[in-house]
């Protein structure tokens, strides 16, 4: 199955690398005209000449983007919409985790940088998003959660914190649009362990090869993600073969939160 994606108008955070890029390249492939933005602007307009290089000059767009501040959130909306020609899809993607140890040990100034990234982003994009995905209707938002915000451990006190609010918002914004008769979905992604950069603090611990094995033992599959394997669950919420899925959690973990 090819084009899932085709006349829809993605935007994606935290694009410049990792789920981001993934994602960005899985949309277009599937023949969606993306904006990729990325406190990394430079990052992000690698990755949006690279795909405009594979599919057209019209197809990707790059913005430097710092999801935590309005101002940019509104400017990289405005700058998307024109250059695509509107928005019907966002992807809030951007995140940070850290090595937080336990809530002991977590500054309030660690614990605030983390809400901001990975929850004042959702807010803010949501926000100030939906007067543009209401005029591309039907409109969908994905955001990326994590398994983390589903199941705690006793040493990620602010990243179970964030990523357990990325999913409760997703449900709000969902009853939300409903509640206003837009044809716009709202749906949270729960990765486990993937293979991206937020790997490397592990793996210059322990090496690499080390490292995964350890992760994928704590997964009954047996092995960490892949990057595409959560692009492939975005494009599904992306696309109007989910016109009946909102406030929804579509876990990709390999079998974790079955435990």
């Amino acid at each position: 199955m090819s084009g899932r994606l085709e006349g829809k108008k993605i935007f994606i955070t935290g694009g410049a690398q990792g789920l981001g890029a993934a994602m960005a390249k899985g949309v277009a492939d599937e023949g969606a005209k993306v904006t990729i933005t990325d406190v990394n602007g430079a990052g992000a307009e690698k990755i949006a000449a690279e795909i405009s290089a594979k599919h057209g000059a019209s197809t990707a767009f790059a913005f430097a983007h710092d999801v935590t501040n309005e101002d940019q959130w509104i400017a990289a909306l405005e700058g998307a919409n024109g250059a695509m020609g509107g928005i019907s899809g966002l992807v809030n993607n951007a995140g940070i985790s850290s090595r937080e140890g336990g809530i002991e040990e977590l500054s309030l100034d660690g614990f605030r940088r983390l809400m901001s990234v990975n929850v004042d982003s959702v807010f803010l994009g949501a926000k100030h998003s939906i007067k543009y995905l209401a005029k591309n209707q039907p409109g969908s938002i994905v955001n990326i959660s994590s398994i983390a915000g589903l199941i705690a451990n006793h040493t990620s006190p602010g990243y179970n914190a964030s990523k357990a609010a990325v999913w409760l918002l997703s449900k709000n914004i969902a009853l939300y649009c409903a509640k206003k008769g837009l044809d716009v979905r709202s749906n949270s992604i729960h990765p486990t362990f993937i293979d991206t950069p937020i790997l490397d603090p592990i793996r210059n611990m322990f090496g690499k090869d080390e490292a995964e094995a350890k992760l994928g033992r704590q997964v009954p599959m047996g092995r960490i993600g892949k990057p595409e394997e959560i692009a492939a669950a975005a494009i599904y919420l992306l696309s109007d073969e989910s016109r009946f899925v909102t406030g929804a959690e579509l876990k990709v973990d390999g079998g974790i939160s079955a435990m």
